[in-house]
């Protein structure tokens, strides 16, 4: 044993300066390859803006174009990565990468299920969606504006100012209204009348009240009109459908629908019809036939 450990010294010495001699050969390499990694992620990241521009000028679809601009950058790093691997001398490591990775995916593909359904969910919105950049839509329960189209979710801005972000995989599997598409909306709210009042003249009063409202759309296709609802306990309910512009529909068709309600509200009342309120009535059960009403003393006064 105690002539065998010079050769074992020896021997390490020996490895050691092969594996340096080796290692400063495979130096230029290895230089190149991370030259070749990194002018990937610089080009990958100029022609990714690029083409994002391009094709927003070309598509007017912000959403798409950002998308397509982000999956080139990456396919465009990604093989950067393995050019730069292989001049390193790596070819091997970066093909065991791969291989690896490759085998991975199908057990992460179980494992993060979710995640692989909203990538694959995200490319296909981005080339048949429902919706437009700052359009307003309704997804499941979240109302807003859309802002982003991400890999994984859609990012919508709702109306009272917060963020967010729904999986692309709901996005297409639940229902989506979208309120900008078409341009327009039809709001309806009810107004009650008294029972001696005239109906056919209530009913003139409301159209020629919509007529007068600037932001209220008329047109062949959307028609504006009142009906009669129900026969309420102390009220006769019509209810009134008009069409509003939805471009604008956070503010401007909210703004339309509170002056329609108001004027014609103003209009009945300046026309002499009466919007009385409920009427309660109270009934008195056994032996009691008097029930003590005490009244305020403004009132009083006043009558």
């Amino acid at each position: 044993m105690i002539f065998q450990e010079p050769n074992q010294i020896q021997d390490i010495t020996e490895a050691t300066s092969t594996y340096y001699e080796n290692f400063i050969k495979q130096l230029p390499g290895i230089g190149f390859g991370l030259l070749l990694i990194v002018l990937g992620v610089l080009i990958g990241s100029a022609i990714g803006n690029f083409l994002t521009k391009r094709i927003a000028k070309r598509t007017h679809d912000p959403l798409m174009s950002r998308f397509l601009g982000k999956a080139i950058k990456f396919i465009i790093i990604v093989i950067a990565i393995i050019l730069g691997l292989k001049a390193a001398g790596l070819g091997a490591i970066a093909t065991g990468i791969f291989t690896a990775a490759g085998a991975s995916a199908l057990i992460l593909g179980f494992a993060f299920k979710d995640i692989g359904e909203n990538f694959i969910s995200g490319i296909i919105l981005a080339f048949n969606r429902p919706f437009n950049i700052n359009d307003t839509v309704e997804i499941g329960a979240n109302f807003g504006k859309v802002k982003a189209l991400e890999f994984r979710y859609t990012k919508l801005k709702t109306f009272d100012g917060k963020d967010v972000y729904i999986p692309n995989s709901d996005v297409l599997t639940k229902p989506v209204t979208n309120y900008t598409e078409d341009g327009f909306f039809r709001w309806d709210f009810i107004i009650g009348i008294a029972y001696e009042d005239n109906i056919d003249a209530a009913k003139k009063v409301v159209m020629e009240t919509l007529a007068k409202e600037p932001t209220v759309i008329a047109d062949d296709l959307h028609e504006n009109f009142v009906i009669e609802d129900e026969l309420a306990t102390s009220t006769v309910n019509l209810k009134v459908f008009f069409w509003v512009d939805t471009t604008d529909f956070r503010k401007m068709a909210l703004i339309t629908k509170g002056n329609v309600v108001r004027t014609i509200k103003e209009a009945l009342e300046d026309n002499g019809f009466y919007m009385p309120a409920d009427i309660q009535e109270i009934k008195l059960y056994g032996g009691e036939k008097e029930f003590p009403v005490r009244l305020a003393k403004g009132m009083l006064e006043k009558d």
